[in-house]
């Protein structure tokens, strides 16, 4: 039985998001009866260890979804059956969406059900049946680094909920679910008691359509002050080695390099804040302090690390240049850039780490290394 819908978290998960299911490796394989786990470097775990009585249905497909709609409230019935039913979407799946405090950090937060919302997440974390069981059970899978890198450790009691009223939940999982700004998902029923909108989004799935189009076309079945961002695989973009990114020569300027090796000198010494993107913040994340110092030289970048390793083209190490983004895979849970820094030559970069560091300039690293991304201003622009 859903709950009716409550607005005490009013706030809908914005429009800068993007997706991906394109990981190839399952990390955690479960048996019918018991919901085993797989140990990480250093005892940590994607799955809770503890089990549980819940058991989800099993995983028959992964589906891509293409756009996000959201409202502030819930979404009439009669509308969802439009958007079914419209020309090109082959799948729907209902969702609960609001910006919460997890941990006392304000990210986007997906009330789910998890036997059909699995099929729409990357593949490592839709083929685990412990995490599903354990957000079933109650608990709120976390990106892996809000977890790690946001020191939120696994299996631990975390806050979640609005301003006025916060619930504890246990960390069940780290699971990234490929919606950039979505960092936590709970299930239906947890969602409802931390105070969330019910039924008020929808992950949609069009292979085949023109999503302008759609956009356009479901735009008139939905009520006024609906919102809908398209989200964009980070796998389809020009930075694999030998692609274009724009117009040749669509490079950042000597001064603009210049500027944002300042940029981000100027932040030595404070401290990493997991979401953070400014001083107001007490300090920075890695993509937060690439974020600052790239607008210090009046270029816009996307907020997260995933999506700013696709604003340019992607080149070896061994051609890095100063101003030159480094970027790294380390989440077990997804096949995107999970870590960034900012080159400034001779094998030394600036880079905000993790929890419990402060912002630094260090020698390069190449453990789990991706690319050297040389940035397109304006490509960076348009993702932004």
């Amino acid at each position: 039985m859903r709950w009716p819908s409550r607005r005490m978290l009013p706030t809908v998960v914005g429009l800068s998001l993007a997706t991906t299911i394109a990981a190839d490796l399952a990390i955690v394989a479960a048996g019918p009866f018991h919901a085993p786990t797989v140990r990480l470097p250093g005892g940590r775990y994607v799955a809770a260890a503890d089990s549980t009585s819940y058991r989800v249905a099993a995983l028959q497909k992964t589906i891509t979804p293409h756009l996000l709609i959201a409202s502030p409230q819930t979404l009439p019935a009669d509308a969802v059956a439009k958007v079914r039913e419209a020309k090109g979407v082959k799948a729907v799946e209902v969702v609960d969406a609001a910006r919460a405090l997890v941990g006392g950090k304000r990210v986007g937060v997906l009330g789910v059900e998890p036997s059909t919302f699995r099929a729409y997440t990357p593949e490592a974390s839709a083929k685990s049946d412990a995490l599903w069981n354990n957000i079933a059970g109650g608990d709120v899978a976390i990106s892996f680094t809000m977890g790690q890198d946001g020191g939120i450790p696994l299996a631990s009691q975390t806050q979640i909920g609005g301003q006025a009223h916060q619930t504890s939940v246990r960390v069940g999982a780290y699971a990234t679910m490929g919606i950039d700004q979505v960092d936590a998902v709970v299930s239906h029923y947890t969602a409802q008691t931390i105070g969330m909108p019910s039924d008020n989004a929808l992950l949609v799935s069009a292979p085949h359509a023109d999503l302008a189009k759609l956009r356009g076309q479901l735009a008139k079945l939905l009520p006024k002050g609906t919102k809908m961002a398209t989200l964009e695989s980070r796998f389809d973009g020009p930075t694999v080695p030998g692609g274009t990114a724009g117009a040749p020569g669509r490079v950042m300027t000597a001064d603009q390099v210049n500027t944002v090796i300042r940029a981000a000198e100027s932040k030595i010494g404070m401290p990493y804040v997991w979401g953070g993107e400014s001083d107001r913040e007490g300090g920075y994340d890695c993509s937060g302090l690439v974020q600052y110092a790239f607008a210090q030289a009046g270029i816009r970048m996307p907020r997260t690390a995933d999506i700013q390793a696709f604003t340019g083209w992607r080149l070896p190490y061994s051609q890095a240049q100063p101003g030159d983004l480094l970027t790294w895979k380390n989440d077990p849970t997804f096949n995107g850039v999970s870590h960034i820094a900012i080159y400034i030559g001779n094998n030394k970069m600036v880079v905000a780490r993790h929890t419990g560091t402060r912002i630094q300039i260090q020698d390069v690293y190449l453990s789990n290394f991706w690319g050297v991304i040389r940035v397109n201003p304006q490509l960076a622009s348009t993702k932004a």
